[in-house]
């Protein structure tokens, strides 16, 4: 099985768990107040885990950063905050699972990014397997019915936004990978990937948490000493949302953006299983189909 997948499945699954632990957090914390916590205290994991990553394969020189990389980087940074925002938006009112499913449509999206700004397409197998997977992400997401999506309600313009703004980072986090990697990154050792990854990662981090912070002292001030009060569990989220965007980063260096974002929406899954053993939740015939047609979707990816 090849390393991106791998890394893909991790990825989907750490995230579903700092999900799970970030809720916990909420309490009294703003929605941005409560989102910021997993960009402040993956800030030093990130570069820990960039250091590690640098001297633990003894490579004697950095990544060096070209104007290409930080035009991709600062652009994948600013559009997962406002991917954030909107998602929270979308989901706010009446249509929970119409917003949440929206968003799901970034495997599509991103296959179209990935062609118009990095030259990349994908199979047509592999396309029918993201719109069938897609299809199986509508049927997990609740009882959506086909008058919500032509209403023109906040869930679906958000919705879309927070998909559009998900599938952008996405090609732009790879495309800050490639400059960094250069014309023969098909080539490069995995070792070198790596650290190329984890360094676009820590860039990243750095700028989302130096943008949060400044909105949150102007706009919601107050909000980052709550924060910072609740240091104690903010550190373990912050520190499985490193892990989770470092397998994330890692296989969208090694491999087609939109296929990653398509393999990754077996969150999905983990989600539900998590609901089922945590929360004693039966399973409908919807929600078994819709489960069958994620899985046969993802499995056309390959």
């Amino acid at each position: 099985m090849s390393a991106w997948v791998l890394l893909t499945v991790a990825g989907a699954f750490l995230q579903n768990l700092r999900s799970l632990l970030q809720r916990r957090l909420t309490g009294d914390l703003s929605v941005n107040a409560a989102a910021s916590v997993r960009f402040l205290f993956a800030l030093p994991f990130a570069w820990l885990f960039l250091l590690a990553c640098h001297h633990g394969i003894g490579s004697t020189s950095w990544p060096a950063p070209n104007s290409e990389f930080l035009l991709f980087v600062v652009a994948g940074a600013i559009t997962q905050i406002i991917a954030t925002s909107a998602l929270v938006a979308a989901v706010s009112g009446s249509h929970f699972a119409l917003g949440t499913a929206l968003s799901k449509t970034e495997a599509v999206q991103a296959v179209l990014l990935g062609l118009l700004i990095l030259g990349e397409g994908v199979s047509f197998m592999a396309f029918g397997g993201i719109a069938i997977s897609l299809l199986g992400v509508f049927l997990l997401s609740g009882n959506i019915r086909p008058k919500d999506l032509v209403r023109g309600d906040r869930a679906v313009w958000f919705g879309l936004l927070a998909g559009t703004s998900l599938a952008l980072c996405s090609i732009c986090y790879r495309g800050a990978s490639l400059a960094l990697l250069g014309p023969d990154a098909e080539f490069t050792p995995v070792t070198q990937t790596v650290v190329v990854a984890a360094f676009t990662l820590a860039v990243a981090v750095s700028l989302q948490t130096l943008v949060m912070g400044i909105y949150l002292r102007l706009i919601e001030p107050g909000q980052m000493t709550l924060v910072l009060e609740r240091w104690r569990p903010a550190v373990v989220v912050g520190l499985i949302a490193m892990l989770a965007s470092a397998c994330w980063f890692t296989a969208m260096a090694m491999h087609n953006a939109a296929m990653v974002r398509a393999l990754g929406q077996i969150e999905l899954l983990f989600t539900l299983i998590t609901s089922i053993w945590l929360l004693k939740e039966r399973v409908s015939r919807r929600e078994v189909l819709g489960m069958g047609l994620l899985v046969l979707g993802i499995l056309m990816l390959f």
